[in-house]
C-alpha cells in the first residue's frame, strides 16, 4: 500500500489528526509514569517487614493507683499471657513497629561522634521481644534475662548491650561482621552488639532508613507501657478477645487500651501509598478510555467524510480488506506521531518526578510497554470504523454525492 496518498489525505485534514496525536502523546506520558509510580507504591506496600505482622497485636496498659507497682504489673501480666492458649509469646515494648509512632537517635561507630554515623529507630523490650516480633537473628543471640534493666524512672542512654538490624549494622560497620562490635551514641556511651536481626522494619514506613532498628533491654519506667502479643496463625481474633477479658479480670484497677492488630497499623501507615496507587490506576484507565474515544472519533469522522472516495475505490476494484487496511494504516500513522512526541514527554516527566520526589528514574521497559500498548489501543479503536468503511458499496457512494 502506498503511504503517500494516506499522508496527503491526513495533511488535507490535519487539524483532527494533530489533535488526536497530541492526545495520544499526553496519554503516553501520563500512563507510563502513572503505571511506574503505581508499581513503585505496590512494591513498597508489599515489601517484607521481617516480622510476623499478620499474627501480632498490641495495646497499652496503664496503672493509676497510689501505690501502683509497675514492674509487678508487667511481670504478672507477662506470666499470664505467655501461658494462654494460642499465644506464641508476649513482651512489653515502648512503641510498636509499623505504627508511625516511635523514637530515634543517632549512633556512631567511634567515640566522640566520629567514624560512620547512622540514625536508628529504637525499641525497649525484654528477652522475649525477638520471639514476639517473629523476626530472625542472623547472628548472635537474644538478650539474657539478667541483662534486662527494670527502670523506675527515665535515664539517659541505654543499657550497654543491644540487638541491631543488619541494616543498621551495615551502615555503622560496612563490609564488616558487626557482631560483638561496639558503637556509640552522641554522648560517647558504648553499646556492644550481641545479636543481629536479619531484617526488620521500624515505625515509619516512609523513612528511607526504615530498616535501621535497635532493640535495647529495658522495661519501664511506667506507669504505662505497650504489650506486644504474637499468636498462632489464624488465632489472632480469638486470642484478642480472650486477652482483654483475662487482663481486665486479673486487675480491674488499671486502664487496658484498645487492642490493635499490627496488620492494621501497617495498613494505616501505608494508606497514603494505597490511595495513590488506586488513584493513579483510576486515572490511567480513564485516560486510556478517553484516548481510545478520540481515536475512534477521528476514524469515524474520516470514514463519514470519505464515503465517495471509498465508493470510488470499491468501484475500481478495491477489496474490503484493502479499505480496512487503508484506514488502519492511516490510524497507525497518527498514533505513531503521537507516540514519538509522547516518548519525549514521558521521559521529561519521569526526569522531573525523579528529581522532585527522589524516585528512581523511569524504567525504559515501561516506556516500551506503553508504546506497544497505545499502538494496540489505537488499532483496536479504529477497527470498527474501518470495518464499517469496508461495507460501503459503490452504489451507496453514488447516492451520497
Amino acid at each position: 500500500m502506498e503511504i503517500r496518498p494516506i499522508l496527503s489525505a491526513l495533511l488535507r485534514n490535519r487539524a483532527g489528526a494533530i489533535l488526536v496525536a497530541l492526545q495520544i502523546a499526553i496519554t503516553l506520558a501520563i500512563v507510563v509514569n502513572a503505571i511506574y509510580v503505581t508499581q513503585q507504591r505496590v512494591e513498597k506496600i508489599g515489601r517484607p517487614t521481617g516480622m510476623d505482622d499478620q499474627n501480632i497485636f498490641a495495646f497499652t496498659v496503664t496503672g493509676f493507683e497510689k501505690d501502683f507497682d509497675f514492674q509487678a504489673m508487667v511481670r504478672d501480666d507477662m506470666a499470664l499471657l505467655r501461658q494462654m492458649p494460642g499465644i506464641v509469646d508476649a513482651a512489653p515494648i515502648r512503641q510498636v513497629p509499623l505504627s508511625g509512632s516511635g523514637s530515634s537517635t543517632g549512633f556512631f561507630s567511634l567515640p566522640n561522634q566520629k567514624g560512620e554515623e547512622s540514625p536508628a529507630n529504637y525499641y525497649a523490650t525484654d528477652e522475649h521481644g525477638i520471639n514476639t516480633l517473629g523476626t530472625k537473628l542472623s547472628a548472635g543471640a537474644t538478650f539474657e534475662a539478667s541483662a534486662i534493666e527494670h527502670w523506675k524512672e527515665d535515664q539517659q542512654g541505654f543499657p550497654p548491650v543491644a540487638i541491631v538490624s543488619q541494616g543498621l549494622a551495615t551502615a555503622l560497620f560496612p563490609k564488616q561482621n558487626a557482631l560483638g562490635k561496639t558503637f556509640y551514641d552522641d554522648q560517647s556511651k558504648p553499646y556492644r552488639i550481641v545479636g543481629l536481626i536479619e531484617h526488620i522494619h521500624g515505625s515509619w514506613v516512609g523513612w528511607d532508613k526504615v530498616d535501621r532498628v535497635m532493640l535495647t533491654p529495658v522495661v519501664g519506667p511506667g506507669p504505662g507501657t505497650q504489650y506486644l502479643v504474637r499468636t498462632q496463625a489464624g488465632e489472632i481474633d480469638r486470642v484478642m478477645t480472650a486477652t482483654e477479658t483475662a487482663l481486665r479480670k486479673r486487675d480491674p484497677n488499671r486502664v487496658v487500651g484498645k487492642l490493635r492488630k499490627m496488620s492494621d497499623y501497617k495498613k494505616r501507615s501505608y494508606s497514603g501509598d494505597s490511595f495513590m496507587a488506586v488513584t493513579l490506576t483510576t486515572v490511567t484507565g480513564l485516560v486510556l478510555v478517553f484516548s481510545a474515544l478520540g481515536i475512534f472519533g477521528l476514524a469515524t469522522f474520516n470514514v463519514n467524510n470519505r464515503t465517495r472516495q471509498i465508493g470510488t475505490r470499491r468501484a475500481i476494484g478495491a477489496r474490503k480488506r484493502d479499505i480496512v487496511r487503508y484506514f488502519m494504516t492511516e490510524n497507525w500513522m497518527v498514533t505513531t506521531l503521537g507516540v514519538v512526541v509522547g516518548c519525549i514527554l514521558a521521559l521529561g516527566a519521569g526526569f522531573w518526578l525523579s528529581n522532585q520526589y527522589q524516585m528512581p528514574r523511569l524504567d525504559l521497559y515501561y516506556l516500551v510497554g506503553g508504546v506497544l500498548g497505545l499502538w494496540a489501543v489505537g488499532q483496536f479503536a479504529a477497527w470498527q470504523p474501518s470495518m464499517r468503511a469496508a461495507k460501503v458499496s459503490p452504489a451507496m457512494a453514488t447516492r451520497n454525492i
